[in-house]
């Protein structure tokens, strides 16, 4: 009896393009749920995140296509690759989304695609979505959306014009390491240049509307060294105020066997805690007042995978300890291993309304991060 082959259902499509969404998990080696980005247990294409705010919810995350003309080598999607293809129309993605949101199973919506065709085809059907939610369904709330590298000019701002969030993946640190990564994609035209242009767009709104946007670096396909990495990472926050930078480890065996990052001696642990130690880079650069001209590396380049490196730097520089807690201000105390964010406010806080802080057990509790601080203050 001859088999009958049907096309897949939404449910089916999302299913597959769900579980293809894992090669772009930013965040997977957190320290806490909320922390990974990864499926829900309840469906695929749900997935909790750490938000460019700062902030924690559940997005509907999808790529709307697997097709894929572009020859990324470090992607199993790529063109010369050979998985079940799919894609999603724009009506079936709004329908499917809505569903879930009404039930308020998610707040907002990612989409990202595989390149159909063209940059600017692609373009069409994300924008497509998003016109959709904003007109038909008047929906106002959270839409990300993925630009696609090569996009045109007329497409980012469309984009930008229906989006909360815009993001385009740089990949690399630069156009030799993109090279190595694609012969298809030239690294100034088709991702500097909408890179800039988004930074542009993003910030001409009023501020009620102001579009955030984010990058994402692939980490370890090429050869790239951390230090290329930070530099890159660094003038994306101060020449053209990104929001927020990603880092996505390179998942070997994933992709071209002579990609540097298969050949490599480093595993994939090691890859996992690199991804780690850049975003701890990220945080220090963003939150803790660090230069990137500050952040220790080893004499190849690479940040330390046994510690991390706002320790590193404090063990490089003795002359800066013990800090004083009850005299130090804002910025001396975050440089202090083992304080962040929360714990410094509270001995400013404490300081504030005529309080002396005589133990570490005052401003936070017990254990091995906070017992890191003790051998650099003092009291």
């Amino acid at each position: 009896m001859p088999s009958i082959i049907t096309r897949p259902g939404t449910r089916e499509k999302l299913a597959i393009l769900s579980t293809d969404c894992q090669y772009d998990l930013a965040c997977a080696c957190g320290t806490n749920e909320q922390d990974r980005r990864h499926r829900s247990g309840e469906d695929k294409w749900i997935y909790p995140v750490t938000l460019q705010n700062g902030g924690h919810g559940v997005l509907f995350k999808t790529l709307i296509s697997n097709v894929c003309a572009n020859d990324c080598r470090y992607c199993p999607l790529r063109a010369e690759e050979d998985p079940r293809r799919c894609t999603l129309e724009p009506e079936e993605t709004v329908r499917a989304f809505m569903d879930y949101h009404r039930a308020g199973k998610v707040f907002g919506l990612f989409l990202s695609s595989g390149v159909i065709g063209t940059p600017d085809r692609t373009m069409e059907r994300l924008v497509a979505i998003a016109r959709l939610l904003r007109q038909k369904e008047e929906f106002r709330g959270y839409i990300h959306l993925k630009v696609i590298p090569g996009a045109s000019d007329a497409a980012v701002q469309e984009a930008v014009s229906l989006a909360s969030a815009v993001s385009l993946n740089i990949e690399t640190p630069g156009e030799a390491h993109c090279r190595r990564l694609s012969a298809k994609k030239d690294y100034m035209q088709d991702i500097i240049r909408p890179i800039k242009l988004i930074s542009e767009l993003a910030r001409k709104g009023p501020r009620r509307r102001r579009v955030r946007q984010s990058t994402q670096f692939v980490v370890g396909a090429s050869d790239e060294t951390d230090r290329e990495i930070v530099r890159y990472m660094a003038g994306l926050y101060t020449r053209l105020g990104l929001d927020r930078v990603y880092f996505s480890a390179y998942q070997r065996g994933l992709g071209h066997a002579d990609l540097p990052g298969e050949r490599a001696a480093a595993t994939n642990r090691d890859v996992l805690t690199r991804e780690h130690r850049l975003y701890q880079v990220d945080w220090l650069i963003r939150k803790y007042g660090f230069e990137a001209g500050e952040i220790p590396f080893d004499a190849a380049n690479r940040l330390s995978l046994a510690v991390d490196p706002k320790e590193h730097w404090a063990q490089l520089h003795p002359e800066k300890f013990p800090v004083d807690v009850n005299r130090a201000d804002r910025l001396e105390l975050l440089r202090v291993p083992g304080f962040g964010p929360t714990t410094v406010q509270r001995i400013l806080e404490r300081r504030a309304n005529g309080g002396r802080v005589r133990a570490l057990s005052e401003v936070g509790r017990a254990g091995r991060r906070l017992s890191k601080a003790a051998a650099y203050v003092k009291f």
